[in-house]
This record gives structure tokens, sequence and C-alpha cells, in this order.
């Protein structure tokens, strides 16, 4: 059924339009994007591969960029709590980085290595 008004769709819902080259473009403004941190574009690469349907449903409502945004929030709670909880359980403190530096970050680096895996299994690949 034609509109009797022959407006456009956009102009039905209030969206008005600018002139460029002859062109006209409606004037519509993206929602403003959330940084996105490597948890977050590491679960989109995930979903990408295993979820494409998901990972396109969420980008054509525009809803992805804040599910990867909380994602990645989520994760880095996470990954920071484990860090803590893990460093504190094992004795790697202050004391131990001021007596033995080499020790120290390597027990961090394993410590933020088993963490990272944890987040990976438990919020990215879910």
């Amino acid at each position: 059924m034609k509109n009797k008004t022959n407006n456009s769709l956009f102009e039905q819902h209030g969206i008005t339009y600018r002139e460029i080259n002859g062109v006209f473009i409606p004037n519509i403004e993206l929602p403003e994007q959330k940084e996105i941190g490597r948890f977050g574009l590491q679960h989109e690469i995930w979903l990408k591969t295993h979820h494409h349907l998901r990972h396109s449903l969420l980008l054509g409502l525009g809803e992805l960029n804040e599910y990867l945004y909380q994602v990645d929030k989520e994760a880095n709670e996470m990954y920071e709590s484990l860090i803590i909880d893990y460093a504190k359980a094992e004795g790697v403190n202050e004391h131990l980085k001021a007596m033995d530096q080499m020790k120290w970050v390597q027990m961090m680096k394993n410590i933020e290595h088993r963490a990272k895996e944890i987040v990976e299994a438990e919020v990215i690949f879910q």
C-alpha cells in the first residue's frame, strides 16, 4: 500500500536529510562507541568464528559494542581479582620484589598467565 504523502520511511520517522553533491543523505548518528579492550576484542573474534549468527544479530541491533564492552569489563575485573588473590596466596609481594626481583617477575608472569587462561575459559570462550 502506497503512502499518500509519498514521504520516505526516514521522513515518516522524523529523520532529516542533508545534500552532498546532489545526493540526499539521512542525518543519522551512531550511538557513542565505548572503548573495547583486549578481552572484548578476543571475545568478538571468538563470536565471529564460533557464533557468527549471534555476532551478526548483535551487530544488526546496534548492541555489539555495549555487549563487548561488558564482556571486557567483566573479564578485566576477574583477571585483576585473580592476580591479587594468587599473589597473596603465593607470597608474591613487595618484600619479595625488593629481595629478588627476578623471582618476583617470574612468579608474577606465571600468575598472570594462569589468570588469563581462567578468564579465557570462563568468560571469553563462552
